[in-house]
Protein backbone atom coordinates (compact mmCIF):
# COMPACT_ATOMS: atom_id res chain seq x y z
CA UNK A 1 0.00 0.00 0.00
CA UNK A 2 1.48 3.41 -0.90
CA UNK A 3 2.67 5.46 2.06
CA UNK A 4 1.65 9.00 2.79
CA UNK A 5 4.21 11.81 2.94
CA UNK A 6 4.31 11.90 6.73
CA UNK A 7 5.75 8.37 6.98
CA UNK A 8 7.54 7.92 3.67
CA UNK A 9 10.82 8.55 5.51
CA UNK A 10 10.30 5.24 7.32
CA UNK A 11 10.46 3.32 4.02
CA UNK A 12 13.50 1.17 3.25
CA UNK A 13 14.76 3.36 0.36
CA UNK A 14 14.53 6.54 2.44
CA UNK A 15 16.20 4.95 5.44
CA UNK A 16 19.06 3.96 3.18
CA UNK A 17 19.33 7.46 1.75
CA UNK A 18 19.29 9.03 5.23
CA UNK A 19 22.07 6.68 6.31
CA UNK A 20 24.18 7.53 3.24
CA UNK A 21 23.73 11.24 3.93
CA UNK A 22 24.78 10.81 7.56
CA UNK A 23 28.00 9.08 6.51
CA UNK A 24 28.71 12.00 4.15
CA UNK A 25 28.18 14.85 6.64
CA UNK A 26 29.51 13.34 9.89
CA UNK A 27 33.07 14.56 9.19
CA UNK A 28 31.67 18.11 8.92
CA UNK A 29 29.89 17.78 12.26
CA UNK A 30 33.11 16.63 13.91
CA UNK A 31 34.85 19.87 13.00
CA UNK A 32 31.96 22.10 14.08
CA UNK A 33 32.84 24.27 17.07
CA UNK A 34 30.35 25.52 19.63
CA UNK A 35 27.85 23.95 22.00
CA UNK A 36 24.34 24.58 20.63
CA UNK A 37 22.74 22.71 17.73
CA UNK A 38 19.32 22.55 16.09
CA UNK A 39 18.05 19.45 14.28
CA UNK A 40 15.11 20.01 11.93
CA UNK A 41 14.09 16.72 10.33
CA UNK A 42 11.25 15.30 8.25
CA UNK A 43 11.88 11.78 9.61
CA UNK A 44 9.77 11.05 12.68
CA UNK A 45 12.37 8.66 14.15
CA UNK A 46 15.34 10.94 13.53
CA UNK A 47 17.57 12.20 16.33
CA UNK A 48 20.91 13.91 16.97
CA UNK A 49 23.97 12.01 15.76
CA UNK A 50 25.67 9.63 18.13
CA UNK A 51 28.04 10.78 19.52
CA UNK A 52 26.31 14.17 19.56
CA UNK A 53 29.52 16.23 18.93
CA UNK A 54 27.86 19.34 20.38
CA UNK A 55 26.60 19.65 23.92
CA UNK A 56 23.05 21.00 23.61
CA UNK A 57 20.60 19.84 20.92
CA UNK A 58 17.08 21.04 20.15
CA UNK A 59 15.16 18.57 17.96
CA UNK A 60 12.12 19.49 15.88
CA UNK A 61 10.24 17.23 13.46
CA UNK A 62 8.57 18.77 10.42
CA UNK A 63 5.19 17.78 9.03
CA UNK A 64 2.67 19.49 6.81
CA UNK A 65 0.85 20.65 9.96
CA UNK A 66 3.88 22.31 11.53
CA UNK A 67 6.87 21.60 13.76
CA UNK A 68 6.82 19.45 16.89
CA UNK A 69 9.31 17.82 19.23
CA UNK A 70 11.09 19.75 21.98
CA UNK A 71 8.50 22.46 21.29
CA UNK A 72 5.67 23.17 18.86
CA UNK A 73 5.66 25.85 16.20
CA UNK A 74 4.00 26.79 12.94
CA UNK A 75 5.95 26.71 9.69
CA UNK A 76 4.17 29.89 8.60
CA UNK A 77 5.63 31.88 11.51
CA UNK A 78 9.21 32.82 12.47
CA UNK A 79 11.18 30.15 14.28
CA UNK A 80 10.77 30.57 18.08
CA UNK A 81 14.46 31.25 18.72
CA UNK A 82 16.53 34.39 19.18
CA UNK A 83 18.97 35.55 16.50
CA UNK A 84 22.20 33.53 16.38
CA UNK A 85 20.93 30.92 18.83
CA UNK A 86 22.73 27.90 17.29
CA UNK A 87 26.29 27.10 16.25
CA UNK A 88 25.01 24.28 14.00
CA UNK A 89 21.74 23.79 12.13
CA UNK A 90 21.16 20.32 10.66
CA UNK A 91 18.28 20.43 8.17
CA UNK A 92 17.26 16.92 7.02
CA UNK A 93 14.71 16.86 4.16
CA UNK A 94 12.58 19.52 5.88
CA UNK A 95 12.25 21.77 2.83
CA UNK A 96 10.46 18.95 0.97
CA UNK A 97 7.55 18.91 3.42
CA UNK A 98 7.56 22.33 5.05
CA UNK A 99 9.29 24.93 2.87
CA UNK A 100 10.63 27.11 5.67
CA UNK A 101 12.09 30.48 4.62
CA UNK A 102 15.84 30.11 4.34
CA UNK A 103 16.15 33.57 5.90
CA UNK A 104 14.74 32.13 9.15
CA UNK A 105 17.30 29.32 9.16
CA UNK A 106 20.11 31.82 8.64
CA UNK A 107 18.72 34.16 11.31
CA UNK A 108 18.96 31.56 14.10
CA UNK A 109 22.47 30.49 12.98
CA UNK A 110 25.29 32.18 14.86
CA UNK A 111 28.03 34.06 12.94
CA UNK A 112 30.61 31.50 11.87
CA UNK A 113 28.07 28.72 12.47
CA UNK A 114 27.56 25.76 10.15
CA UNK A 115 24.48 24.78 8.15
CA UNK A 116 24.20 21.17 6.94
CA UNK A 117 21.26 20.63 4.60
CA UNK A 118 20.08 17.39 2.96
CA UNK A 119 17.29 16.60 0.54
CA UNK A 120 16.08 14.76 -2.56
CA UNK A 121 17.45 15.93 -5.86
CA UNK A 122 14.38 16.81 -7.98
CA UNK A 123 16.19 15.81 -11.19
CA UNK A 124 16.70 12.23 -10.03
CA UNK A 125 14.54 9.12 -10.21
CA UNK A 126 13.35 9.75 -6.66
CA UNK A 127 10.84 12.45 -7.68
CA UNK A 128 8.40 10.18 -9.59
CA UNK A 129 8.80 7.56 -6.88
CA UNK A 130 7.77 10.16 -4.26
CA UNK A 131 4.65 11.10 -6.25
CA UNK A 132 3.65 7.46 -6.60
CA UNK A 133 4.27 6.64 -2.94
CA UNK A 134 2.34 9.68 -1.69
CA UNK A 135 -0.47 9.51 -4.26
CA UNK A 136 0.44 12.88 -5.73
CA UNK A 137 1.41 14.89 -2.64
CA UNK A 138 3.67 17.74 -3.79
CA UNK A 139 7.42 17.40 -3.37
CA UNK A 140 8.86 20.82 -2.57
CA UNK A 141 12.32 19.78 -3.69
CA UNK A 142 14.88 22.28 -5.00
CA UNK A 143 18.12 21.40 -6.71
CA UNK A 144 21.20 21.86 -4.49
CA UNK A 145 22.71 24.22 -7.07
CA UNK A 146 19.75 26.59 -6.78
CA UNK A 147 19.80 26.31 -2.99
CA UNK A 148 23.48 27.18 -2.93
CA UNK A 149 22.83 30.28 -5.04
CA UNK A 150 20.05 31.40 -2.69
CA UNK A 151 22.19 30.84 0.38
CA UNK A 152 25.04 32.89 -1.07
CA UNK A 153 22.65 35.82 -1.45
CA UNK A 154 21.74 35.71 2.25
CA UNK A 155 25.21 35.85 3.76
CA UNK A 156 26.32 32.22 3.70
CA UNK A 157 29.52 30.80 2.28
CA UNK A 158 29.11 27.44 0.54
CA UNK A 159 31.77 24.93 1.56
CA UNK A 160 30.65 21.98 -0.56
CA UNK A 161 27.73 20.33 -2.34
CA UNK A 162 27.77 16.53 -2.71
CA UNK A 163 25.40 14.07 -4.34
CA UNK A 164 24.87 10.91 -2.28
CA UNK A 165 22.94 7.66 -2.34
CA UNK A 166 21.60 5.57 -5.18
CA UNK A 167 20.28 7.04 -8.42
CA UNK A 168 17.01 5.09 -8.00
CA UNK A 169 14.97 4.65 -4.79
CA UNK A 170 16.20 1.22 -3.82
CA UNK A 171 17.60 0.14 -0.45
CA UNK A 172 21.23 1.18 -0.05
CA UNK A 173 23.88 -1.52 -0.35
CA UNK A 174 26.50 0.22 1.76
CA UNK A 175 28.72 3.27 2.17
CA UNK A 176 30.31 2.80 -1.27
CA UNK A 177 27.38 4.73 -2.72
CA UNK A 178 27.82 7.81 -0.54
CA UNK A 179 29.72 9.73 -3.23
CA UNK A 180 27.61 8.66 -6.22
CA UNK A 181 27.54 11.34 -8.93
CA UNK A 182 24.01 10.29 -9.86
CA UNK A 183 22.80 9.97 -6.27
CA UNK A 184 19.18 10.77 -5.54
CA UNK A 185 20.06 12.82 -2.46
CA UNK A 186 22.51 15.57 -1.64
CA UNK A 187 24.43 17.13 1.24
CA UNK A 188 25.05 20.87 1.24
CA UNK A 189 27.44 22.38 3.79
CA UNK A 190 27.58 26.14 4.32
CA UNK A 191 28.89 28.55 6.92
CA UNK A 192 27.49 31.88 8.02
CA UNK A 193 29.84 34.77 7.47
CA UNK A 194 31.25 36.55 10.49
CA UNK A 195 33.52 35.69 13.42
CA UNK A 196 32.61 32.59 15.37
CA UNK A 197 31.74 33.18 19.01
CA UNK A 198 34.39 31.47 21.13
CA UNK A 199 34.18 31.42 24.94
CA UNK A 200 36.79 33.76 26.39
CA UNK A 201 39.50 32.06 28.41
CA UNK A 202 40.75 34.33 31.17
CA UNK A 203 44.40 34.26 32.13
CA UNK A 204 45.16 34.27 35.86
CA UNK A 205 46.62 37.55 37.03
CA UNK A 206 49.45 37.64 39.54
CA UNK A 207 48.39 38.86 42.95
CA UNK A 208 50.35 41.87 44.17
CA UNK A 209 51.77 42.07 47.66
CA UNK A 210 49.29 43.44 50.19
CA UNK A 211 49.56 47.16 50.80
CA UNK A 212 50.61 48.13 54.34
CA UNK A 213 48.01 49.77 56.47
CA UNK A 214 47.86 53.53 56.16
CA UNK A 215 48.81 53.62 52.47
CA UNK A 216 46.37 54.06 49.66
CA UNK A 217 46.56 51.48 46.86
CA UNK A 218 49.37 52.43 44.47
CA UNK A 219 51.06 54.84 46.88
CA UNK A 220 54.82 54.54 47.56
CA UNK A 221 56.53 55.12 50.88
CA UNK A 222 59.23 57.84 50.71
CA UNK A 223 62.51 57.28 52.50
CA UNK A 224 63.67 60.26 54.57
CA UNK A 225 67.46 60.56 54.64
Amino acid sequence: MPQRAHDIYASAPMRGLLADEAVAYLPDLRRCAGTRALLLSAASEDGPPNPPYLGQWVTLKAAQAGLHGDLRASTSEPLPFVDGAFDLVLLRHVLELAPLPLEEIVRVLAPGGMLVLTGINPLSGWSPWWLWQTRGDPLHATSPIRLAARLRRIDLQIERVQRVGRALPLPSKGPSEVSGWLGGGYVLVARKKGPMSVPTRLRPKAVTAPVRAGLAPGARRNVVG
